[in-house]
């Protein structure tokens, strides 16, 4: 396959790509790949903190699936759509508009951040801004932004209105998956879920986890569209998730994309992943979909290679400044904090 094609095939399922194209205009590329660029710098620096023991908890990375978060994110309207994002879509926290700041501090434990230093790091949000916080019952959030999206036609303001989230492949094992999509699919709602099936839940591998022949089939299962792209692949991507957008915010009804890919880390920087098959990382899904996206923008006249070292070179300098900002802010004191885990006249 050409780095420059515009859906991957599974072999031997009736899964159609989309013809239209109108999601590969250069804005938003560069957003996407912007947005790509400042998640991995970002989180090599997390990692480096993390294996420095500046960082209490775990590190999730997103190393290899940050064109499917970027695209999703950057297709989405801030203000006015959901987004819900996984452990693995900072640059769909990016581009769906998320500070870095908000992502430093949350990671140190700083009380100016999202969540005031009181949860760990991932569980960040900002509801209000329409980013949920996270839930670590991996399927949840397809149960929480259809909710979302009902209580919106509820209130009769649904109209244009997309609801997106990311998910694993693991999580599509999951009774909330099913009871979220389920709902979506009865009441048409404008849900977009993206499943990035990186090969492994945790280290259980896809022929452990279901008996499908692709997850897409699932989409069949519960009447909504289902569409499948590769995931190393940007212009693939920008094509197959902004059009799903663009689909469900038309009225189309729950858009279910299956992205396939390989994560390129462990679980988390815990694990090493040694239960990879070096064949696996060796094949298509092994490549790196951020190498992929610099050959196809240069290639295509998207950007140059001199704008990209330059973003490249701005990003680390936001990184250190972000990194340090954190570093030098309180961290809850609980000799000081006002909150308590149950009403005062239980203590």
């Amino acid at each position: 396959m050409n780095s420059g094609s515009l859906a991957f095939r599974v072999p031997e399922l009736d899964v159609k790509p989309f013809a239209d194209e109108a999601f590969l205009n250069r804005d938003y590329l560069r957003a996407a790949f912007r947005s790509m660029l400042r998640a991995r710098v970002l989180e090599n620096k997390l990692s480096s903190l993390y294996k420095a023991g500046k960082i209490v908890g775990g590190v999730y990375l997103g190393r290899g699936q940050e064109a499917v978060s970027a695209c999703l994110g950057a297709a989405l309207i801030q203000g006015k759509d959901f987004f819900a994002p996984l452990i693995r879509d900072q640059a769909g926290r990016d581009a769906f508009g998320e500070p870095m700041i908000d992502c430093t501090r949350t990671y140190l434990g700083s009380v100016l951040g999202p969540m005031r230093g009181r949860d760990g790091n991932i569980h960040r949000g900002r509801p209000k801004n329409g980013m949920p916080a996270m839930i670590s019952h991996l399927g949840a959030q397809v149960s929480l932004v259809a909710g979302m999206l009902f209580a919106k036609r509820q209130k009769g303001e649904l109209a244009g209105v997309v609801g997106a989230t990311c998910i694993g492949d693991g999580a599509t094992s999951t009774g909330a998956f099913h009871e979220g999509l389920n709902l979506a699919a009865m009441e048409k709602l404008p849900l977009v879920i993206v499943i990035a099936n990186n090969q492994f839940a945790y280290s259980t591998p896809t022929d452990r986890q279901f008996a499908c022949r692709d997850l897409v089939e699932k989409a069949r299962g519960y009447g909504v569209a289902g569409h499948v792209v590769d995931g190393t692949d940007l212009l693939a991507c920008a094509s197959v998730i902004g059009n799903a957008v663009k689909r469900a915010r038309e009225g189309g009804g729950p858009q279910m994309i299956v992205a396939h890919l390989l994560r390129l880390s462990g679980h988390g920087e815990h694990d090493d992943g040694s239960y990879v098959p070096d064949t696996l990382k060796a094949g298509h899904y092994g490549r790196d979909c951020l190498e992929i996206a610099i050959q196809q923008l240069v290639a295509q006249g998207y950007a140059t290679a001199e704008e990209i070292q330059t973003w490249q070179d701005e990003t680390a300098e936001e990184v250190q400044r972000a990194v340090a900002q954190a570093q030098q802010e309180p961290t809850p004191d609980p000799f000081t904090e006002d909150w308590r885990a149950l009403s005062t006249r239980f203590s």
